[in-house]
């Protein structure tokens, strides 16, 4: 018998908990204790995880060890990346020991301030690091070695052209990827990326001195609005379908104004007060889109012919063909209202399309 339940997403594991087990395993391999084909470590959580090692050698005065990142289901750049660490120790002179992180090859350096990692340091978080901390002095412990300085050394292959495929630039990272994570564990088609990468986005904002910021859907809507804007670049954070956390965000970090763009079936789904735009969050229904445009003003015939309609962008034709852009830029108002609301802040709304670029401002 055929079962129509979907079958359940596998998690993962964040760069920053595989930087750890490989950071164990070369502290280990460094101490003397030779190469081994896993190493366990501890989550923040409490609980324990193994890891299978990709590499694992000593070298003069140092040892490295890598491990290949397993996303699980989530849709993730640095699935399938090698996560390098490269541990070497000198003598402290001192009790107990120091961890030290240096950026490798394609890891990169926090180059703005309002991260959570100062200028100038790699750009491993503060979760990863702990992490990574942790997991070294248990090998320490391990094999009762006192008294030893660390430099943890993280790289990642090819990391610089998989950031390429990240605002890790916008948010003045270069050189390479950010080590991330704040469990440890990768949710599949998990909000907390894209969520956490919109907090940096305004806190590097804020830091640079900036009171207004551009929230975008997606990179046309963006450079159609940036084109009228010319805000710095700093101002510019994509906040794909995470329209409410963005618009609170916005208000946490005290801005003074907000320009929000969008095409036309995100734009409607901020009039319609739908908070997360993606579609298996909040599909949008052609009845729902053809009530508010009644209530905005369009005939009763008229509507009841949009409900029927197979996507947005139909009804958005639609409304051209009859004549009634009026009725969009009622819905760019609607969108403004709703999102002035969420934030508290005043609200431009910048309606685009693929075609024409900004096509209405409100």
């Amino acid at each position: 018998m055929r079962s129509d339940k979907p079958a359940k997403l596998r998690s993962g594991f964040t760069t920053g908990a595989c930087a750890a087990a490989a950071a164990k395993a070369a502290a280990l391999t460094l101490l003397g204790s030779g190469p081994r084909p896993q190493v366990d470590i501890p989550f923040p959580d409490g609980s324990r995880r193994s890891f299978l090692l990709h590499s694992c050698a000593a070298g003069r005065n140092c040892a490295s060890a890598s491990v290949i990142k397993d996303a699980g289901d989530d849709p993730d750049v640095t699935n399938g990346a090698e996560i390098i660490a490269a541990v070497a120790a000198q003598e402290s002179g001192g009790a107990g020991e120091a961890i030290a992180f240096r950026a490798g090859q394609g890891v990169g350096t926090v180059t703005k301030p309002g991260l959570s990692v100062p200028v100038g340091e790699p750009a491993i978080n503060p979760v990863p690091r702990q992490m990574i901390q942790a997991a070294v002095r248990e090998a320490l412990q391990e094999l009762r070695q006192d008294g030893l300085r660390l430099t943890v050394t993280i790289s990642v292959r090819d990391g610089e052209q998989l950031a390429e495929k990240t605002l890790n630039r916008r948010l003045g990272i270069v050189g390479g990827l950010s080590i991330l994570g704040t469990t440890g564990i990768v949710r599949p088609v998990s909000a907390e990326a894209w969520t956490a990468t919109i907090d940096a986005a305004m806190q590097v904002a804020r830091a640079a001195g900036l009171d207004e910021v551009l929230l975008s859907t997606g990179r046309t809507s963006e450079s159609a609005a940036q084109r009228l804007l010319a805000l710095p670049e700093e101002a510019q954070v994509m906040m794909g379908d995470y329209l409410e956390h963005a618009l609170l965000a916005a208000r946490r970090q005290g801005f003074r104004r907000v320009h929000l763009a969008g095409m036309w079936a995100k734009v409607l789904k901020c009039a319609l007060g739908i908070p997360q735009t993606h579609v298996r969050n909040g599909a949008l229904e052609a009845r729902q889109a053809a009530a508010l445009l009644a209530e905005l003003g369009l005939d009763a015939e008229a509507a009841a012919g949009l409900a029927q309609a197979n996507t947005a962008k139909e009804i958005y034709q639609r409304l051209l063909a009859q004549g009634r852009a009026d009725l969009a830029r009622a819905v760019c108002l609607r969108a403004r209202q709703y999102a002035e609301q969420l934030s508290g802040l005043p609200v431009n709304v910048h309606l685009v399309t693929s075609e024409d670029g900004v096509v209405e401002q409100v």
